[in-house]
């Protein structure tokens, strides 16, 4: 399968459509976030081609996102995990949740509510700025050069 790589370009989003841009890959990640792990589980789930879902488990193992694990030697069995860079990702699926529940959910309402750990209440994940603890969303912030960005 070919494709476009952007692992090398100075963009933090550039590169993380690297690693999850190709359509299946959130959607893998969001099964096995929500315990969709053994690779019949995901593709009965799915209804990706056996194929497909070998290239891109084995993809996103390599970059570290995925961690295989054997559960089973007899017949050799492996489930996947999410490592601790793969978790990270997943609050990317939980903001991309937010904005689809918004936007796109219809009358029907949310497919999936998220209730918080500490709290134990039905919520949703709302971004703020890591310094002031205020809400913080694209409109209200300014791109600026940073230590990596190519001149």
């Amino acid at each position: 399968m070919q494709r476009t790589s952007y692992g090398d370009w100075a963009c933090s989003i550039a590169r993380t459509l690297d690693v999850i841009g190709e359509p299946w890959s959130p959607l893998i990640l969001r099964d096995v976030y929500v315990g969709i792990n053994r690779f019949d589980q995901i593709q009965q789930d799915l209804g990706i081609s056996r194929k497909v879902l070998t290239i891109r488990l084995k993809w996103l193992v390599e970059q570290g996102v995925l961690e295989r694990v054997e559960y089973s030697t007899h017949p050799l069995r492996y489930e996947y995990t999410l490592t601790e860079k793969g978790g990270e990702l997943c609050d990317l699926l939980l903001v991309m949740a937010r904005w689809g529940d918004r936007w796109l959910a219809g009358e029907a309402g949310p497919p999936v509510l998220t209730r918080h750990h500490a709290c134990g209440k039905i919520s949703h994940v709302e971004l703020i700025c890591s310094e002031c603890g205020e809400p913080m969303h694209a409109m209200d912030a300014d791109p600026l050069p940073g230590p990596g960005a190519r001149p």
